[in-house]
């Protein structure tokens, strides 16, 4: 933890990835990420691998540097204690739908109204004013949708997703670069702004800046769709005993790297002179490569690419990142000793400021309940009151 956002309090009624990601890197900077959740606990939390039930691995990826408080906001007593912790809160994320947050008085409208000094964020799958604004988005669904399963087809040409989380991932960063914005705003101005982020429209965003290409002028002057990138020899290549990435790109590196495939023929070329001439054929560029990785091993091609400052690296499979040299140098990978699930080995958080505090777990479901409410003023016999009529829960009790 980089405690820069410390003093600033994140109300989190967010499930699944991309709200939890997002309010995981708030936690990291230092806020006081308050996890708001059913008192069954989240979706994610129940999804395997775990040790110990409703603790899943997936959860506790992206639910560290918070505190949790379990609240049936099916009833009023649970509405009026969530309201309490937002009179002292700064920032509210939410990815509910529109029709459930308005239906539980938590839509933006009517927290602004109650709340002037509350940054909102409403992270939803479909921006507001279009056909699919009402409808359920998950992360393929928005890969499909996005034009990113579209673009990483195969050969066969059919569309594959990324076997990650991506718009997930990608839309919980502009979840933080909003708040972060919005909060700055309020800083200067006093006040403050809400927002939407909707993955749909990130997505998009995110994968034409590359590839709007031609389409980007009226008329269009070509299709979109970023060549080099689109290429079916951009890939790892095959090398002797294994796989390579090589990725010769300015004029140096193309012309270090043609004498160690054996292809010093090409330096002569008209069409090799220029970047802009050299792109309309780069697809021959990266064949090239392609035919001479073969040749040698992967440890041989990375001495001979490094000597010659090409930038280039091992493939990497998910068993040998734990190994990874680099990775082990910085120690991105740390130990955790977890107050339930025990000994953890977690990531490092990639921003560093200098200055640092050690992580809190993941915490079990309603683990602060109590600290909580008592935080924001409720008496020991109100949370006790509460606590009895099933509006909240305490982990334990």
């Amino acid at each position: 933890m980089t405690p820069l956002l410390t003093g600033i309090r994140v109300v989190d009624l967010t499930s699944v990835i991309m709200g939890p990601f997002a309010t995981a890197q708030l936690g990291a900077l230092g806020a006081d990420v308050i996890k708001v959740e059913p008192p069954s606990g989240e979706a994610v939390r129940h999804i395997a691998p775990m040790i110990n039930p409703a603790m899943g691995a997936g959860y506790l990826n992206a639910n560290r540097n918070k505190r949790s408080i379990a609240i049936d906001l099916k009833t009023e007593d649970g509405r009026a204690a969530l309201h309490k912790i937002l009179e002292t809160s700064d920032v509210f994320v939410t990815n509910m739908r529109r029709k459930a947050t308005e239906r539980l008085g938590l839509d933006q409208a009517s927290l602004t109204a109650k709340y002037p000094n509350l940054v909102c964020c409403s992270a939803v799958g479909f921006g507001t004013g279009g056909p699919y604004e009402d409808d359920a988005a998950y992360d393929d669904v928005v890969q499909a949708l996005s034009g990113i399963a579209g673009t990483n087809a195969g050969e066969d040409g059919a569309p594959r997703f990324v076997p990650q989380i991506l718009v997930d991932k990608l839309t919980a960063m502009f979840i933080v670069e909003g708040v972060l914005a919005s909060l700055l705003h309020r800083e200067r101005s006093g006040v403050a702004r809400s927002f939407e982020v909707p993955m749909m429209e990130t997505a998009s965003y995110f994968l034409l800046t590359e590839h709007l290409q031609g389409a980007s002028h009226q008329p269009e002057i070509g299709p979109p769709g970023y060549v080099r990138l689109l290429n079916k020899y951009r890939r790892p290549y095959s090398t002797k005993d294994g796989f390579i990435a090589v990725l010769p790109y300015n004029d140096k590196q193309w012309q270090a790297m043609l004498p160690l495939i054996g292809r010093e023929d090409v330096l002569q070329e008209d069409w090799f002179q220029s970047v802009t001439s050299r792109s309309t054929r780069i697809s021959d560029m990266y064949a090239m490569v392609d035919a001479a990785m073969p040749s040698k091993t992967t440890a041989e091609w990375l001495e001979l690419f490094r000597k010659a400052d090409i930038p280039c690296g091992a493939v990497n499979t998910l068993e040998s990142l734990f190994d990874d040299p680099h990775l082990t140098a910085t120690g991105f990978f740390r130990d955790h000793d977890h107050p339930t699930e025990g000994a953890l080995k977690i990531t490092k958080h990639p921003l560093e400021f200098g200055e640092e505090e050690p992580e809190s777990h993941a915490p079990v479901i309603g683990e602060h309940t109590e600290e909580i409410l008592a935080d924001v003023g409720l008496r020991a016999e109100e949370i006790a009151a509460l606590k009895a009529t099933g509006a909240v829960a305490q982990s334990g009790s």
